[in-house]
């Protein structure tokens, strides 16, 4: 049964930053969207149980008849979404295989491994594939271009590569990074890429001239996995620090900061609208995050351990989550029930405003007071599950971190009504900004003393060890 919870009584507080440091709007505007509450629970769809370690990638088929899951068991799963058709098992690879994609077409499915390799699979019953050594180290990650005719992979040796798709063949290497390469992806148009890595960058790249545009300094942890906005304005990235960030890549500047997770967070998926973000983290949830009004939406209980993937499908009806339990599970997003949105309404034009300050989404009984308790049930089509998946309703934006808006997203907010009140907005922009600014070279002072602490006390390590030979030698007089 999935368990949701009603929306608190209390009163928001004033827009700033609180005492936990995380910081809400700085325009302190209400938006004029309504009530996120009016958002029904999503409901889970199907259980695929088959795996025989943890699941590392989940990914949906153009067409909504099939779903790809990778596993550290080193194989790829075909899960058909009709329950009489069976599963197709793919076996090839040599060791844990990292990341999983449909193409556009839906005709092939890649994967890439451990053991160096991409595969291309047909995803039929026969389970052709065709292999090629992509790096010299493990391979993290394979995304396909919108056209389908080229694939990009980032890897352990430090590269992110493209190659052609159908008949691979190397095109060129993207080399600038200075450790391993998580994360690889092409933008909505094909004209970029954006990669991360575990040196803390995340790297804008032009494909034709393979130059790096812009690099993203990631400093209190290294992202995961990034990925751009539908409209390709935009990118986020899921990072080790528990964080989601959302960076504007025009104006090179941070839109959006949430602090919603407890654990290192994985994995993240744009709804196909832009208006939502999915999240998988290794505190065991799976989060839904309203862009648009800079809030936490849903927190679902459904893994026993680390949720190492999501993916919504390519309409957003339906998401799907891999975790390291061995599970693949689908669900409903149910955003098209919504009371005050028409059916199939789908923008594709990132409008994100200024939001209200965060709620903690916490766990509450049925109360007497005359809130609402929702109970969603699971579909009857869904696989029998051992887990007790839970939906928690976030009432109000979780900790959204002040950041300048790209011009169209200024001109959305409401302006204020008196020139004081301007000026003083103004102000405590301005103010922001400097602190943000004074922020970011605290922690580069910081990391280079560090290096140097290390790094004399190394020094002092060797010395002392040379001192202790000395003092052990035989032949030393006395």
């Amino acid at each position: 049964m999935l368990r949701g919870l009603h929306k608190t009584g209390s009163k928001r507080p004033t827009p700033g930053i609180n005492k936990c440091g995380s910081a809400t709007s700085s325009f302190g505007i209400k938006s004029k969207r309504k009530n996120a509450t009016l958002w029904p629970d999503p409901t889970l769809e199907h259980n695929f149980k088959g795996h025989k370690d943890a699941v590392t990638s989940v990914d949906f088929s153009s067409n909504m008849k099939q779903l790809g899951s990778s596993s550290k068991d080193g194989v790829v799963m075909i899960w058909n979404m009709k329950p009489q058709r069976r599963a197709y098992r793919f076996d090839g690879h040599e060791d844990s295989i990292t990341s999983v994609q449909f193409s556009p077409s839906g005709d092939l499915l890649a994967s890439s491994s451990k053991d160096k390799t991409v595969r291309l699979w047909v995803p039929n019953m026969k389970a052709q594939s065709t292999v090629f050594k992509a790096h010299t180290a493990t391979v993290r990650s394979v995304n396909f271009s919108e056209d389908g005719q080229t694939l990009v992979t980032a890897s352990d040796d430090k590269t992110v590569k493209v190659w052609t798709a159908h008949r691979p063949k190397f095109l060129f290497s993207l080399n600038q990074h200075i450790n391993w390469v998580r994360c690889a992806r092409f933008s909505p148009d094909s004209h970029l890429i954006i990669s991360s890595s575990d040196d803390k960058t995340i790297k804008l790249w032009d494909i034709k001239s393979g130059e790096c545009i812009h690099s993203f300094y990631e400093h209190a942890g290294y992202a995961n996995q990034v990925d751009f906005h539908p409209s390709g304005t935009c990118i986020a990235a899921a990072s080790t620090d528990n964080s989601v960030k959302v960076w504007d890549i025009r104006s090179c500047k941070m839109l959006q900061h949430y602090q919603v997770h407890s654990g290192a967070v994985n994995s993240l998926s744009y709804h196909p609208s832009g208006h939502f973000l999915l999240t998988a983290s290794n505190d065991s949830t799976t989060k839904i995050l309203d862009l648009v009004e800079g809030k936490l939406l849903f927190t679902l209980h459904g893994h026993q351990g680390a949720v190492n993937s999501v993916a919504f499908c390519r309409t957003g009806d339906y998401f799907a989550s891999g975790g390291s339990d061995e599970q693949v599970m689908v669900w409903k997003t149910n955003f098209d029930e919504r009371s005050d949105t028409p059916k199939n309404h789908r923008s594709t034009t990132p409008t994100y405003q200024a939001s209200e300050p965060a709620q903690t989404a916490v766990k509450i009984v049925r109360d007497h007071g005359g809130g609402m308790h929702t109970n969603a049930k699971r579909s009857s089509s869904s696989s029998s599950t051992s887990t007790n998946p839970r939906v928690h309703h976030a009432q109000h934006a979780q900790h959204a971190q002040p950041c300048q808006p790209p011009l169209e997203v200024a001109q959305t907010l409401e302006r204020p009504t008196t020139p004081s009140l301007t000026n003083a907005l103004e102000n405590i922009i301005g103010q922001l900004d400097i602190l943000t600014q004074t922020v970011s070279m605290l922690e580069q002072r910081l990391t280079l003393t560090e290096d140097k602490l290390k790094e004399c006390l190394q020094n002092q390590v060797e010395s002392q060890t040379f001192l202790d030979e000395e003092s052990w030698n035989p032949d030393a007089p006395y």
